[in-house]
C-alpha cells in the first residue's frame, strides 16, 4: 500500500500533470487486439471444425487456413483502419463546423456554453467567469464545445495502428489452432483434438488478458470468451457434417 501511494502521488506531481495532460496517450489497443484476437482462432477454427465434420484432408484444412488467415486478417484490418478513419474524419468535420458557429454567431455558441455549465451547478459570478475565460481563447471554445456538446474526441483515434494491431492480432492468434496440421501428427482424429484443445487455451487466454487488463474477473471473462468460441467452432463443425451427409448422400 505505502509503494501505490507513492506512486499515486508521483502521478499527482505538477510535472507529471502537466506531461499526461498534454500528451495524452488515446485509447488502448486492447480493443483492437481482442478483436483481431478471438475473430483470427475463430475463423481459422472454423475452418479445422468444419474440415473435420466435412471429414476432409489435413492438407485441405492447411490450405483452406492460410487463405482464410491471410484474406480476412487483411480483410478486418483494413475494414478497422477505414473505420476508425472515418470517425476521425467525422471528429474533423464537427471541428471545422463549430468553429464555423463560434465565428459566424459567436452569442449563440457563447449562450451554449453558459447553459452546458449552468447544468453542472454553476452560477451567477463564477459561471460567468468560466464563460469569459473559455470564450476569451478560440481553441478552448472550440475544444470545449466538442468534449461537452458533441462528446467527440480525435485523441483516440489512431487508425493505422488500430489496423495493425487487428492484422498482427488475427494473424497470431488465428495461427495457433493451424500449428498441429503443420506439424503432422499420426491422424486426423489426434490432429483434431489438439488443434481443439489450443484454440480452447487461447480463447481462455485472450479472455483472461482482457479481465485483467479491464479490471473485471479474469475467469468470467476468459469463460465468457470461451464460450463464444466453442459455440463458433461447434456452429462450423455441424455445418461440415451436414454438408458432407447432403453431398455423400
Amino acid at each position: 500500500m505505502l509503494g501505490k501511494s507513492r506512486d499515486l502521488h508521483e502521478e499527482h506531481a505538477p510535472r507529471t500533470i502537466r506531461q499526461r495532460i498534454g500528451n495524452p496517450r488515446g485509447e488502448s489497443p486492447l480493443g483492437d487486439f481482442m478483436l483481431g484476437g478471438v475473430d483470427g482462432v475463430v475463423t481459422t477454427f472454423a475452418v479445422v471444425a468444419g474440415s473435420a465434420g466435412g471429414q476432409l484432408s489435413a492438407t485441405t484444412v492447411i490450405i483452406l487456413g492460410f487463405a482464410n488467415l491471410l484474406a480476412d486478417g487483411f480483410s478486418m484490418a483494413v475494414s478497422n483502419y477505414l473505420g476508425t478513419k472515418t470517425r476521425l474524419e467525422e471528429v474533423r468535420r464537427s471541428r471545422a463546423d463549430e468553429e464555423w458557429q463560434i465565428r459566424e454567431f459567436p452569442e449563440g455558441e457563447e449562450r451554449e456554453i453558459r447553459e452546458i455549465f449552468a447544468q453542472k451547478g454553476f452560477e451567477d459570478e463564477t459561471l460567468e467567469e468560466i464563460v469569459r475565460v473559455i470564450t476569451a481563447d478560440r481553441r478552448v471554445w472550440v475544444d470545449t464545445m466538442m468534449a461537452e456538446e458533441l462528446q467527440m474526441s480525435d485523441v483516440s483515434a489512431r487508425p493505422f495502428r488500430a489496423g495493425l494491431t487487428t492484422f498482427v492480432a488475427f494473424s497470431l492468434c488465428g495461427l495457433i489452432p493451424l500449428l498441429p496440421f503443420l506439424f503432422g501428427f499420426a491422424d486426423f482424429d489426434t490432429t483434431f483434438i489438439v488443434s481443439a484443445i489450443l484454440g480452447a487455451v487461447t480463447f481462455f487466454t485472450l479472455g483472461t488478458i482482457k479481465g485483467l487488463t479491464v479490471g473485471t474477473s479474469p475467469l468470467r471473462s476468459g469463460l465468457r470468451t470461451f464460450a463464444i468460441g466453442s459455440v463458433a467452432a461447434a456452429l462450423a463443425y455441424v455445418a461440415g457434417h451436414l454438408l458432407h451427409a447432403w453431398l455423400a448422400g
